[in-house]
């Protein structure tokens, strides 16, 4: 399968992961790069009227995550442990994450990400290591076709 190949199986996993219903974003993928974009509902905000932290926190997971399933063409990765870090409140507006590939081993893959404003005010970042999980790629791809 070709690296292209793959970065559109993998976007459309993503696209058809339920939970994105709830988040309508668009990602992109390069090698050990992906970027997301989402323009988050007013309905995502907690009481002090901006973006609760789950919404950055998915972002960045997300970003981090494909940046690193971007190189593993034969398994799905899990999240073994993500690093936050929260750097200023997020208004509803356009949201994009950026995530890169920082190593890649065996059996675990170190990525990381942020997530900028409309303005391009950096608004979150963290770091994820992301493990093999033993479940195939074309096994999940396959379930999100049924």
């Amino acid at each position: 399968m070709s690296s292209d190949q793959h970065y559109e199986r993998l976007i459309r996993m993503y696209q058809q992961a339920p939970i994105n219903r709830l988040y309508p974003s668009q990602l992109t993928l390069d090698k050990g790069h992906a970027r997301i974009e989402l323009a988050p509902d007013p309905g995502l905000c907690h009481a002090a009227g901006t973006l609760h932290g789950s919404v950055l926190f998915k972002l960045l997971d997300d970003a981090a995550y494909f940046a690193a399933a971007s190189r593993v063409q034969d398994q799905f990765l899990v999240t073994a442990s993500f690093h936050t870090l929260f750097m200023r409140p997020a208004k509803v507006g356009a949201l994009h994450a950026v995530g890169r590939l920082i190593s890649a081993g065996r059996q675990q893959l170190i990525a990381e990400a942020s997530v900028y404003d409309e303005r391009s005010r950096e608004l979150a970042r963290g770091q994820g290591c992301f493990s093999r999980s033993g479940i195939m790629l074309d096994e999940v791809t396959e379930q999100e076709r049924s």
